[in-house]
């Protein structure tokens, strides 16, 4: 359904991301053993897709871009649990280390999906740069400075711990 149809629940960002954090928190819960481990790489990449494309179909406030550096940031670090194996506690949004049961083997990313992810993050930051800038260009000079405080230099930070994981920014291509 479209997010601008006045039956849509969905009609703000902040609503919409209150929606995904849940499947979010759905997907890092499938245990990063195989064969499920795979299962939840391709849910993240597909919610991760959706979400970085469906961002700029909304209204930038400065409220929702708040909510939305929250979101990406539990993104990147779900990523970085799924990266390096790890269980997720949806309560604390946090990486957990896990005890893998006698037998099990620990799934690691394929290095198709590792690139695809890489595509995804580079072209969803780009495309996150310019939904800010349209923001600034609506707002006057004073309310521009509020958001470049709420940005504290985020933006070049995005997806910053995923990516260093993968080598991306080390210099290092280790897909």
């Amino acid at each position: 359904m479209d997010r601008s149809h006045p039956s849509s629940n969905l009609t703000t960002l902040p609503a919409y991301l209150e929606a995904s954090h849940h499947l979010l928190n759905l997907i890092l819960q499938i245990p990063p053993i195989d064969p499920s481990a795979s299962l939840r790489s391709t849910l993240l990449l597909r919610l991760t897709g959706e979400v970085l494309n469906s961002v700029p179909g909304y209204t930038p406030d400065e409220k929702s871009l708040s909510i939305l550096l929250e979101w990406l940031r539990d993104l990147d670090n779900g990523w970085l649990a799924v990266l390096r194996s790890q269980g997720w506690d949806s309560v604390a949004r946090s990486r957990i280390s896990i005890q893998l049961p006698d037998g099990a083997r620990s799934g690691s990313v394929s290095q198709t999906d590792r690139t695809r992810l890489k595509s995804m993050l580079v072209a969803g930051a780009e495309m996150l740069e310019e939904w800010v800038e349209l923001l600034r260009a609506q707002l006057g000079d004073e309310e521009t400075q509020d958001i470049e405080t709420t940005l504290g230099g985020q933006l070049e930070d995005l997806f910053s711990g995923t990516l260093t994981e993968m080598g991306f920014l080390r210099g290092e291509f280790s897909v």
